[in-house]
């Protein structure tokens, strides 16, 4: 398979070249053809064993994406490409592995969760590129002490990336890909700059940002298909108690809302429809249904007072128990009794 020739931006890094640090190996790299990916997604749902942080990366014709495991459930998503890095939503990185399952590659490894953030943060945060001197690449390093630098340094050589932690220009921790088990970080330093068995010097990329230990997550695409199931559902039946009224009513209030608020435009797109692909957290999904819900009864209780309980309860029963977790009740003003 021809790998593309896509480079990191602004960078000469290919992206095909990339490589994280991991502490361990799920699968090594090979054609998306070869993965049973529902099995790959699930696997922490049938076996204790699959409970684990770490990362997918997809190493698609135009882009790489990594999806975030935490507990071995999939917590967020970015994405690498040309134009640059981003946060992308869960769902959008699923679709193209899908389309592209005859060229794409994928990648299973264990890494820790500090690391995850660190590699999330490096595309959702600012990032400062850090010149590389071409012949003295080393000096990055005695100048980032000089600056008294706080942070977290990504140098990615040839490919590989390395993360290194400074505080006031000191160096406390890193997390390395191709770092031989037996060698220093020092020795794993200069093998990053050493030229080829060819003369050729490697291709180094070097850029600063600010750490984070959070890895915050996105609502899954399960949750948001339940969402908008929950919202027809909440508009069919006080559709059936004020007739005439509240599909009119939701439908319009749902386009002022989502405006404003991302999860309406998703939650609220009709079943037979493709929804939006939002980049969204779970307690954001949830509000956003929660004030669509809140507003849309409040118009109905002044055409057919005591009417907002009724729906809330037959709309929600199915789900109430995963609603009661989420805080959905909590910011009505009704009280609904099962």
């Amino acid at each position: 398979m021809r790998l593309s020739a896509v480079r990191l931006a602004e960078t000469k890094v290919r992206l095909a070249d990339l490589m994280f640090p991991s502490q361990r190996v799920q699968i090594h790299r090979t054609r998306l053809a070869f993965i049973h990916l529902e099995n790959l997604l699930h696997f922490a749902k049938i076996d204790r064993d699959g409970r684990v942080d770490g990362y997918v990366a997809a190493y698609l014709p135009d882009s790489v994406a990594l999806l975030f495991f935490k507990c071995g459930e999939v917590a967020t998503a970015v994405a690498f490409t040309e134009a640059g890095r981003t946060v992308v939503s869960i769902a959008s990185v699923l679709r193209d592995m899908e389309q592209e399952m005859e060229r794409g590659e994928l990648a299973f490894c264990d890494a820790p969760m500090e690391q995850l953030a660190w590699m999330y943060h490096s595309c959702a945060s600012a990032r400062e590129p850090k010149l590389v001197d071409a012949q003295n690449p080393e000096t990055i390093f005695p100048a980032l002490q000089h600056e008294r630098f706080s942070g977290v340094l990504e140098l990615i050589s040839n490919g590989k990336v390395s993360y290194f932690q400074f505080d006031d220009g000191r160096f406390i921790n890193g997390y390395f890909s191709g770092k031989a088990e037996q060698a220093t970080i020092a020795q794993h330093v200069e093998s990053l700059f050493r030229p080829g068995a060819d003369g050729a010097r490697p291709q180094v990329a070097a850029s600063v940002f600010r750490p984070d230990r959070d890895l915050p997550e996105q609502a899954s695409p399960a949750m948001i298909q339940s969402y908008r199931e929950l919202f027809w559902r909440i508009l069919a039946v006080a559709e059936q108690q004020v007739p005439g009224e509240a599909h009119p009513r939701g439908v319009k209030l749902r386009d002022a809302l989502a405006k404003g608020a991302g999860p309406l435009g998703a939650i609220g797109a009709p079943l037979d429809q493709e929804a939006a692909e939002v980049v969204v957290r779970p307690d954001q999904l949830t509000q956003g249904l929660a004030d669509w819900t809140r507003q849309l009864l409040q118009q109905l209780e002044i055409i057919a007072p005591g009417v907002a309980a009724t729906i809330v309860r037959d709309a929600t029963k199915e789900h109430r128990f995963v609603l009661q977790k989420a805080g959905f009740y909590q910011t009505l003003p009704w009280n609904v009794s099962w």
